[in-house]
C-alpha cells in the first residue's frame, strides 16, 4: 500500500466523516440500502489497489430505522466498490469517490428521468451480457462493469451506474464523483426525491 502524506490522509478522513454524517442523517436513504448493505469509498490519487481506497469497515447498515456505519473508516475496508472506483479512475482520475445503493423494481426508470432533469449522465448495465468466464473469476466483474459503464456513456465515466442484477447478483446503482461529501449530498437528494415520488 502506498501511504498518503499526512495532509492528504487528514483531508480524506475529514471528507469521509462529513459525508458519513450526511448519510446517517438521511432517513429516506434507508429504503435504498441494499440487502448486501452500502459502502462509500474514496480513493487516494492514482490508487492502484483496494488498500489505497478508504471505505466504511462493515459497510453502512440500518439501526433504529436510520442509516448507520457498522465500523470505522479505514483504508482497505472495501473490495468490490474499491476495485470499481479504481477501474473507473483509469478513464477519469478525478472520479475518486462512490457510494452503492439499492435498485428496487421500477426505481431505475425513475432515476433515469431524475438524472435527465439534473443533467447527469447515467447508464444501465445488463449483467446478462457479462461473459461467463468473468462472472466466475474472482474480482473480474468490476473490471467488466466499469468498462461497460464507460462504453455505454460514450467513453466517459457516468455520474450514475445502474445494474439490473443477475443470478446471485443483487440489482444496485452507484453514484460517482470527485469527493465523498458531494456524492453523499447528491445521493441524499435522490433518496428524498424518490421518497416524495412514492407519496
Amino acid at each position: 500500500m502506498k501511504q498518503p502524506d499526512l495532509a492528504t490522509e487528514i483531508d480524506m478522513i475529514g471528507r469521509m466523516m462529513i459525508a458519513l454524517e450526511e448519510i446517517e442523517a438521511c432517513r429516506e436513504f434507508v429504503s435504498l440500502i441494499p440487502e448486501v448493505r452500502t459502502n462509500m469509498v474514496f480513493a487516494q490519487p492514482h490508487a492502484k489497489n483496494s488498500d489505497e481506497v478508504m471505505a466504511v469497515d462493515g459497510r453502512i447498515t440500518i439501526i433504529n430505522g436510520m442509516p448507520r456505519a457498522a465500523g470505522r473508516i479505514r483504508f482497505g475496508a472495501s473490495s468490490h466498490m474499491a476495485r470499481l472506483i479504481i477501474e473507473l479512475m483509469k478513464t477519469d482520475p478525478s472520479g475518486r469517490a462512490g457510494i452503492d445503493f439499492a435498485n428496487p423494481a421500477g426505481f431505475s426508470d425513475w432515476l433515469s428521468d431524475y438524472c435527465i432533469k439534473q443533467g447527469w449522465v447515467s447508464t444501465m448495465i445488463d449483467r446478462k451480457a457479462e461473459p461467463a468466464k468473468l462472472r466466475i473469476a474472482e474480482g473480474s466483474s468490476m473490471q467488466w462493469k466499469a468498462a461497460e459503464a464507460v462504453r455505454a456513456a460514450g467513453g466517459r465515466v457516468p455520474k450514475i451506474i445502474c445494474d439490473a442484477g443477475g443470478l446471485g447478483k443483487e440489482p444496485v446503482c452507484i453514484i460517482v464523483g470527485n469527493e465523498p461529501i458531494g456524492v453523499a449530498q447528491d445521493l441524499c437528494e435522490i433518496a428524498r426525491a424518490y421518497a416524495h415520488s412514492l407519496k
